[in-house]
């Protein structure tokens, strides 16, 4: 592995021009696709073997031509005070507004509210519900035009009119903060290099990285029916993975520069040695987002091999331009310890007054933690744990669901008009059950509607049932129910499960069977194959990554410590999300405007990301102290060595990916929201708590032990050399590199 990569960064660094030419043509290409691609259309929201999803695709086959699919939007009504909504003028105005909605090309039906029964029972407000014939990412522009328009008029006559449902559902916006996030990243890395050249190398690459992957997300968007999250999440990953391979790279070429060598051969070993450290890093990224596939929700498994594309872009950039760039930016690039012009200063330390300590350079902040735990490890390794299983206890209170328009902040009219709704209908009526009976099999079709009717009525928690609506055959019906709490809360759930509970004492007696469908059973039964799939999904990614670091580090327990240190960390991220999602802790600081259960996503996909980048950390820190160990160093020693060169790049890495992530903590979408939020603070506790102290106090409490491979596996694994064993030369060598290989074995 480090002999081929090796040779692939020398010859990217002398034939830098064709390798830039390549990356422009690729960068060209997939822009042009982006440009010239449709919209991006509805992304499929299905959930194979779910009893929802089963109930959504029986009502389109046995209602056809009704857009089950069809975007939606709930014009909302509200009396001023003193008044009502049966009034002759504000009767008039609604009526008015009813026709003018009713006119439109893509408007598959319009509900009068005063023929439906869709006024509160105080007469203050009312609402229309308007249906329309294609998904609300599909509508036209001048579709939702004509509904803002309406709805202003209706305003504009007096009424407190809003709009809930997503026909006017916008693509979510990261807002300012993901630019400030870049920005930290910029400076962080100026400081850490010390020169505006190499600081922007990593910028830049990173840049051409993410604009590849996003642009050919956004070109295959409609194709693959990708949603805009996709892309966002791509560029959240892609960004922060980009930025640090290529830190990672520049950091180890300026080191070979310092100790002498051209430039072309630091391009190359630095390539072989931080290039292997980057590649299988990478691999456990894009191993952790693949995987998501296992849980079989197709949307998921997208953002999953999307997030994953992005991830393998960005570390052949990495590979490839890197070098190339390096060719092109020549002396500008200096070595690590030169004096930097910028920061005034040389980047080794200041040196010791004399005699002291001979006059030697002044050890790194790495190497003087990096000693402090090796001498105190145990005290080190508890009180880490400790913290972290104190972070971790909020999660023991998780709660999960799916965002609805209640989690939307107070300034969008779709969360007005679910407060609206909720004051005028209670607060069921923005989560609606849909009750599907399949009556087919049923010899009295409609005495099995009205036996479903009366046994939905006598269980708690119903406050309406409307009366059943077959479809022309007479064989299937629908039946809609409203809750007494909101969609999200846990009674809503057990109403959900006590009527398909019902529905098999029903099909007994009638031969019909019943189904419970809606965006709220949608978000449950999502939430549920989710938990059930957590468990597989860990023992696939963490198994696959843990066969993995075998094969690079060659030992058997510092892949487990690897792993169990991981699942300290995202315990404890997940307890900060529920501490600032459900709880309210500083959510205003957060931009949290209303708290309730966590993303049902959240654990599944943290856990994967989360254990993906984990792993850069530990591979390129690990990787430098088993580098210092099979060239003689003794254990404690290769760990002070492999923080004294791996620790300053690993905190500017972990400082630039939580600057990335935090940046979409503005965005105007909750989920990306709290996926940002959620990234930031497990990569913070991970690089500065896990890998900064668990790490290195377990392997100086491990000792020779930590490094310990048997015999047999020893000779099965393939040799990937990621510690560059391979590239040095016989004087590097020095005398004793049998025995070396013989320590490492022991």
């Amino acid at each position: 592995m480090a002999t081929f990569l090796y040779k692939l960064g020398r010859l990217a660094f002398r034939r830098r021009h064709f390798v830039a030419l390549i990356w422009v043509a690729l960068l060209t290409l997939a822009g042009v696709g982006a440009a010239g691609a449709p919209p991006a259309g509805n992304s499929s929201f299905s959930i194979p073997g779910t009893e929802a999803q089963k109930a959504f695709d029986l009502l389109e086959q046995r209602f056809p031509g009704q857009s089950a699919d069809g975007a939606t939007a709930r014009v909302v009504f509200k009396a001023p005070a003193g008044e009502k909504m049966t009034d002759a003028g504000n009767k008039a105005t609604v009526t008015q507004t009813v026709d003018e909605l009713a006119d439109g090309s893509e408007v598959a039906s319009v509900a009068d509210p005063y023929k439906g029964d869709a006024v509160s029972e105080d007469g203050t407000i009312a609402y229309a519900s308007v249906k329309y014939d294609v998904s609300g990412m599909e509508l036209e522009e001048s579709t939702k035009d004509a509904l803002k328009d309406a709805a202003q008029q209706a305003r504009d006559a007096g009424l407190t009119v809003e709009v809930g449902g997503d026909a006017l559902q916008a693509v979510p916006e990261t807002g300012a903060t993901e630019v400030i996030g870049i920005a930290v990243a910029a400076v962080v890395l100026v400081v850490t290099f010390g020169s505006l050249v190499a600081a922007g190398l990593p910028l830049l690459t990173a840049l051409i990285g993410v604009g590849i992957g996003v642009s050919s997300i956004t070109a295959l968007a409609n194709a693959l029916e990708l949603g805009s999250t996709t892309s966002i999440l791509a560029m959240m990953i892609g960004l922060a993975v980009g930025i640090d391979y290529a830190l990672f790279i520049v950091s180890r070429y300026r080191a070979e520069l310092a100790e002498g060598r051209e430039r072309e051969e630091a391009a190359g070993r630095a390539v072989g040695t931080a290039g292997s450290a980057v590649v299988f890093a990478g691999l456990t990224v894009v191993i952790a987002l693949v995987g998501l596939a296992v849980v079989n929700i197709p949307m998921l498994t997208k953002m999953g091999i999307a997030a994953a594309g992005t991830v393998a872009v960005a570390v052949l950039i990495a590979l490839t331009l890197i070098p190339a760039l390096l060719g092109y930016a020549g002396r500008r690039v200096k070595p690590a310890g030169a004096k930097s012009k910028l920061l005034g200063r040389s980047r080794k330390g200041t040196e010791q007054p004399e005699g002291k300590a001979g006059g030697q350079p002044k050890a790194n902040l790495g190497t003087r933690w990096a000693s402090f735990v090796v001498r105190r490890p145990l005290a080190v390794l508890l009180l880490g744990v400790i913290g972290l299983g104190a972070a971790a206890i909020p999660a023991s209170s998780l709660e999960l669901g799916l965002p609805d328009d209640g989690s939307q902040p107070t300034s969008t009219t779709q969360r007005r008009a679910y407060d609206l709704l909720s004051e005028g209908f209670g607060p069921g009526f923005n989560g609606p059950l849909m009750v599907v009976v399949d009556a087919k099999g049923s010899d009295a079709p409609k005495d099995a509607f009205t036996d479903v009717e009366q046994q939905i009525k006598d269980l708690d928690g119903v406050v309406a049932v409307a009366p059943p609506a077959p479809n022309k055959g007479g064989d299937t019906a629908t039946i809609t129910v409203i809750p007494d709490s909101k969609p999200s809360s846990a009674q809503t759930e057990n109403l959900v499960h006590a009527i398909r509970d019902a529905g098999g004492d029903i099909k007994a007696d009638t031969g019909a069977e019943t189904l419970v469908t809606g965006s709220t059973a949608m978000n449950i039964d999502v939430s549920e194959k989710l938990n059930d799939a957590l468990v597989p999904y860990l023992v696939l990614v963490v198994g696959l990554a843990f066969l993995l670091l075998i094969v690079v580090f060659r030992s058997i327990l510092v892949p487990l410590k690897a792993a169990l240190g991981f699942l300290l960390s995202v315990m404890a991220a997940l307890g900060a999300v529920v501490a600032v999602f459900q709880w309210g802790w500083l959510a205003g600081l957060m931009g949290v405007e209303e708290t309730g259960p966590v993303m049902s996503m959240m654990p599944i996909f943290m856990v994967g990301v989360v254990f993906g980048l984990a792993m850069d950390y530990e591979v390129f820190l690990v990787t430098r102290m088993r580098e210092a160990y099979v060239h003689g160093e003794r254990p404690h020693q290769a760990v002070v060595t492999g923080f004294k060169h791996g620790a300053r790049v690993v905190t500017a890495a972990a400082v630039i990916m939580m600057a990335v992530f935090a940046g979409f903590i503005g965005s105007s979408e909750s989920m990306v929201k709290m996926i940002g939020f959620g990234l930031a603070i497990a990569v913070f506790f991970d690089a500065f708590v896990v890998r900064m102290a668990i790490v290195p106090a377990v392997l100086a409490l491990l000792g020779k032990k930590a490094w310990w491979l048997p015999k047999w596996l020893d000779r099965a694994l393939p040799n990937v050399d990621v510690e560059g064993e391979g590239l040095r030369t016989a004087d590097e060598r020095g005398p004793g590199p049998d025995e070396d290989r013989e320590l490492v074995r022991a």
